[in-house]
């Protein structure tokens, strides 16, 4: 099928970017990208491209370059549908809160909805690509729905999931590993793999099956998420021996069968993606009663848990066992940095820790708003939004925040945070002036010898 039109269901962290480059390597297909939300179409289609809802570097330049010329947003989900060749589901996937599986299963409400959607407008054929990371089997519920609703058209379903790491999204869309298509109709794989062949080699562009595809995904960020967990672990044995878990992370990196990436022990890791994969991946073990193997994968999401209670107990039990009325000025609230996306940020469940013994938080992160940090705080229901509001501040002046303060908690590693005047901002600290370090973003040395109490992961 020659593909003319492209449509996007889902304008998020994983639709906007990734059609953004489709667009910008396939200047002949026009690509439009809907959402129900308005607001957020809105925002895309802002002439200040500095208010794009999505922070993503070099993500701005993309839109910049295509916006208007083949690639477009709109709420008029119905019309992209109908006029599209080939349609990818990107919209939210959330771990269930509610119901069998709750906590644990992936909630597939609004695929089913897109599906649904897609099977009544839809006049043409179709391709019809999941985008979004979803359980194995999957394709076959998405199938059952467009090929039950009484219509002649025919729909060819694909996997492709999205391997990307926030913040450096679109050199991984530029430049990827590989390209995963998994599918029954080859006709449909290679309709789709001629897309990405505009910039990606063919032998970089893997076909499969359609579950062994579903199932990658899942695996790929357990498989990262457990050497995050893995090396935390080491972190706390580190502490206790005194060695160096930067130099130990180093040491096991330069073997090659091990390798250096995803080995920096920090606070815990956060994200949209790999708890709730993991937890995917848990359920549907236990599914199939592969108990052994559900264990194994829940410990990688234990350990992480426990990385983050660890680090804020750590900070309380410093602070002579209270930090009831103390001013704690927390860096960062993104899950990681060059992105606004605070999705499990383990700031959030650190701040949250902190906030029900009584300490006041004052945040600062540069790509986050004081609303975010609200609403993610009063997602949790551990207290009144009024409570929350009243026991957190947030300025966009990170000098505000240390004034005051007895101890600073780095949760996210800017890279600008390396660059403040820390002798200026010790000066306006209460003394002892602390930092926990949840990112080992500073310098042990050269924070002690300015007059610091610092404290690191694994150090």
């Amino acid at each position: 099928m020659k593909i003319n039109k492209i449509c996007c269901i889902g304008a998020g962290y994983v639709g906007g970017p990734t059609m953004a480059v489709i667009a910008k390597k396939n200047p002949n297909i026009q690509v439009t990208i809907v959402d129900i939300n308005s607001e957020r179409i809105d925002a895309w289609n802002n002439e200040d491209l500095s208010k794009l809802p999505i922070y993503e570097p070099g993500l701005s330049e993309i839109v910049k370059d295509t916006r208007g010329k083949n690639l477009f947003f709109s709420t008029d989900i119905n019309k992209a549908i109908d006029e599209a060749e080939m349609i990818f589901i990107s919209v939210n996937t959330p771990t269930k809160t509610y119901g069998k599986g709750k906590g644990m299963a992936a909630d597939l409400k609004y695929v089913e909805l897109c599906a649904r959607n897609i099977a009544e407008v839809a006049t043409t054929n179709k391709i019809v690509v999941e985008k979004s990371t979803l359980p194995v089997r999957t394709a076959e519920a998405i199938k059952s729905i467009l090929h039950n609703l009484g219509t002649d058209v025919n729909f060819s379903v694909l996997s492709n999931p999205e391997f990307l790491a926030e913040g450096t999204a679109i050199q991984d869309l530029l430049n990827p590993d590989r390209v995963l298509i998994g599918g029954q109709s080859e006709d449909a794989i290679e309709s789709l793999a001629n897309i990405y062949k505009s910039w990606v080699n063919d032998d970089k562009i893997l076909r499969t099956n359609i579950w062994s595809s579903e199932l990658s995904k899942l695996t790929a960020n357990a498989f990262l998420a457990q050497r995050v967990s893995s090396i935390n672990s080491i972190s706390e044995l580190c502490e206790h021996t005194e060695a160096n878990v930067q130099e130990v992370a180093k040491a096991i990196g330069m073997d090659s069968r091990i390798g250096s990436k995803f080995l920096n022990a920090s606070v815990g890791f956060g994200g949209s993606c790999f708890q709730k994969d993991i937890l995917n991946l848990v359920y549907i073990a236990r599914s199939y009663n592969l108990n052994e193997v559900a264990d194994y994968w829940e410990q990688v999401i234990s350990m992480n848990d426990y990385q983050k209670r660890r680090f804020a107990d750590r900070l309380i039990k410093t602070l002579y066992n209270t930090v009831s009325g103390k001013k704690i000025a927390m860096l960062g609230w993104a899950f990681k940095k060059d992105t606004n996306d605070t999705r499990e940020s383990a700031a959030i469940y650190v701040a949250d820790h902190l906030l029900n013994e009584q300490a006041n938080i004052s945040v600062y992160d540069p790509k986050v708003s004081k609303e975010k940090v609200i609403v993610d705080l009063n997602y949790l229901n551990t207290r009144t939004e009024k409570e929350n509001e009243n026991a957190i501040s947030f300025t966009s002046d990170p000098y505000e925040s240390f004034e005051g303060a007895h101890a600073i908690a780095i949760m996210t590693e800017w890279d600008e945070f390396k660059t403040f005047d820390w002798n200026k901002i010790y000066n306006q600290m209460k003394k002892p002036a602390f930092i926990f370090d949840g990112r080992n973003l500073l310098d042990k040395q050269k924070m002690n010898k300015i007059g610091f109490e610092y404290y690191s992961i694994g150090q």
